[in-house]
């Protein structure tokens, strides 16, 4: 069963890949055995984390992308093509959740923001990096998505809906793709990331959850490398839901 998880010589995007969910991520699929691209909007984040990448023996590509920026995902695009030759993996974890202090104070360019990095850019790097799979030997495709896209509320309406978007783009990407390249989606809950600090220590928050607690980064790891392998080789337009049990 172990060798059903190898990614050996697999050329993987992680966006987002710097920092939280998406380094973990990135360390997962280098130690079982895949290049990495890491991209995010810090060059300097992305270097440090692709030093960690060398250092277990894979190939790394740092870049710096703002994945809400249309020509950036082409570039990104580009430039990963251009050094590995292919893609195998994309992983598109870059996100952002700001909250407004109201419905009606939500200015226009905080909701094209959210709208921009949660939805715009996974489309376009996804139309981009998919069809090229489609003409080549195939591939994975995994969006993240979250629980904000199935239990709505009213502090997270344009977050959540651009994550409802990405669930609905999952499934249509499936069909698009298939059957040379699977695409499917985790749909995380809270996890203690450095983006928690508002709400890490909401004991009322977590004993909502069935299992009491919120994740650490590293327990998204399992889902991740059993929907880039061959163990889920007959799983696409999923939304498999990694939240400790949310109602």
């Amino acid at each position: 069963m172990t060798n059903n998880f190898d990614l050996s010589n697999k050329i993987a995007i992680v966006t987002g890949g710097s920092r939280g969910l998406g380094r973990e991520m990135v360390l997962a699929f280098a130690k079982a055995g895949a290049d990495v691209v890491i991209a995010s909007r810090k060059l300097d984040a992305c270097q440090k984390v692709a030093k960690e990448v060398e250092a277990l023996g894979r190939r790394a590509l740092p870049l710096a992308a703002h994945v809400g920026k249309w020509s950036d995902n082409d570039a990104l695009a580009d430039a990963a093509y251009k050094h590995f030759g292919r893609v195998d993996i994309l992983v598109n974890n870059a996100g952002m959740s700001p909250l407004a202090p109201s419905l009606s104070e939500t200015s226009e360019e905080l909701f094209d923001k959210v709208i921009d990095i949660n939805f715009k850019g996974p489309f376009r790097l996804s139309s981009l990096v998919g069809e090229k799979m489609m003409a080549g030997e195939g591939g994975v495709i995994i969006n993240l998505s979250s629980t904000a896209s199935v239990l709505p509320m009213p502090h997270t309406i344009p977050y959540g809906g651009a994550k409802a978007a990405i669930n609905s783009m999952t499934v249509a990407l499936a069909k698009a793709f298939g059957p040379k390249v699977r695409v499917n989606c985790i749909c995380p809950g809270p996890f203690l990331t450095d983006v928690s600090t508002a709400w890490r220590d909401d004991k009322a928050a977590q004993q909502r959850l069935g299992l009491k607690r919120f994740g650490k980064p590293q327990e998204i790891v399992g889902t991740a490398l059993y929907l880039a392998s061959d163990a889920s080789s007959y799983v696409t337009g999923q939304v498999i839901r990694v939240d400790g049990g949310s109602w």
